[in-house]
């Protein structure tokens, strides 16, 4: 168990450059190239984090402010995700979660019921979340392991029915997002997409950055929209003119700098992409692989952060609107991008459909977020975490109101046969998409 925490007192920006490193070297990659290969994707990581920090420390502020100027008095604190994550390995089940993700990965790799290697393993603790919840819930540790299994079982099928929107919309070959944040939401994405496709007027709304940067001129670029954005949150934040202005241009930096640093992780990440692709091919002519990535690599995307800039103030608006919801969005408004990854490519980058179908799934996600603030709450407990001041029960908005949560731990209450007959719906739908590879998604982009 210490060596398995030790790897994860790395962080993602020292564990996946190892990772890419040893891969690349059993792809045949030459070590100095993968080395580079690995450097430079760690590199990125800083960046990106660097980035997202800037993001949340200008978010943070202005969402206190934006909560106490609308007056909304809720009762159960958003932690965040890093918090979650804690408290999910720091979980007897969570210490086991790491080679409950590889065992699964790889036996579903080697029977050809996945494509996505997940090399991700830092992101591993979204497996390891529900796990400890349903620990919680029934006592039984058991089944607890089951869960996180059958957890990354779904996280993989996803990661590969989703992987041909990564490429086409993205521009990222052989990748996949087996994200426990983002993969879960193509299933509000995909048939909320068909549905606005046969809604008058919204079918013909195509506000695309390219879009937005034609109509309107120098306000449609995407740092100029960080600007506006930053500007309507201040306002509505109650800030002065002096922080408002300073939000804006941070934001507006955001947006500038987010797709540079994603382009320098890429740099590194798409010579080992490549080297897989030809791996496969060479060694089992007919199959692909994916390399499964955090879907930080998505945050970049004009429309994802425009979209999710704005999706800040309509959240903290629907959480004070929509009844019996009890939780104070706080600490994962800063992650609301990764919520809208996969959202993005499916709503084909219009920011019109992304900010209402992201609203749609936050709608959808705070109630889910209320009801497992309990078994979240004696996780918290179990683990030693140390609670804000004046806090007596936390949730989260990235997998506290994540509706495959809310799947699993209702299909948990019926015991060993539901979550086995969970699981085996879960192969049977990574068998089938691998069987129609990339055929629906072609029909989708048509």
């Amino acid at each position: 168990m210490s060596v398995i925490q030790y790897i994860l007192d790395l962080g993602a920006s020292v564990m996946i450059p190892i990772m890419i490193l040893l891969i690349g070297i059993i792809l045949g990659q030459r070590p100095g190239k993968a080395f580079r290969s690995g450097l430079t994707v760690g590199i990125g990581f800083v960046g990106i984090n660097l980035v997202i920090g800037l993001l949340t420390n200008n978010l943070g502020p202005a969402a206190q402010a934006m909560v106490k100027h609308l007056g909304l008095h809720l009762s159960i604190i958003d932690v965040g995700w890093p918090a979650t994550a804690a408290i999910a390995f720091g979980s007897t089940v969570g210490s086991l979660a790491i080679p409950i993700g590889l065992i699964v990965n790889i036996a579903m790799l080697l029977l050809g019921l996945t494509k996505t290697l997940d090399i991700d393993l830092w992101n591993y603790w979204h497996i390891a979340f529900t796990g400890a919840l349903v620990a919680v819930m029934t006592g039984n540790f058991l089944l607890a392991v089951l869960t996180s299994a059958v957890h990354m079982i779904v996280l993989l099928s996803l990661a590969d029915r989703t992987a041909r929107w990564v490429e086409t919309y993205y521009q990222y070959p052989n990748i996949s997002f087996p994200h426990g944040t983002s993969a879960p939401y193509y299933l509000i994405g995909a048939p909320l997409n068909a549905l606005f496709d046969r809604i008058p007027f919204i079918n013909r709304i195509q506000w695309n950055p390219q879009f937005l940067q034609s109509k309107l001129g120098v306000f449609g670029e995407s740092t100029v929209l960080g600007l506006i954005i930053g500007l309507i949150i201040g306002v509505l934040a109650g800030y002065s003119l002096k922080q408002t202005l300073q939000l804006a241009v941070n934001l507006a930096a955001v947006l500038l700098l987010l797709p540079r640093t994603v382009s320098i992780l890429m740099e590194g990440l798409l010579p080992v992409s490549e080297a897989a692709g030809k791996f496969i091919r060479d060694r089992f002519p007919g199959r692909s692989v994916y390399i499964g990535m955090d879907s930080a690599i998505a945050v970049g995307d004009p429309a994802n952060i425009a979209s999710s800039l704005l999706l800040v103030p309509v959240t903290l608006l629907l959480a004070m609107a929509i009844p019996g919801n009890r939780v104070l969005p706080f600490g994962d408004l800063a992650t609301i991008p990764f919520i809208v990854a996969l959202l993005v490519p499916i709503f084909r980058g219009n920011v019109f459909r992304t900010v209402l179908g992201g609203a749609v799934a936050i709608a959808i996600g705070l109630p889910i977020a209320t009801w497992v603030s309990p078994l979240m709450t004696k996780a918290a407990r179990q683990v030693g975490f140390q609670f804000p001041a004046d806090t007596t029960a936390i949730s989260s908005l990235v997998d506290g109101a994540n509706p495959l949560t809310l799947v699993i731990l209702l299909i948990a209450k019926a015991g060993w046969v539901g979550m086995a007959v969970f699981g085996l719906i879960a192969l049977s739908a990574a068998w089938w998409f691998g069987r129609s590879e990339g055929k629906g998604v072609a029909r989708d982009h048509a």
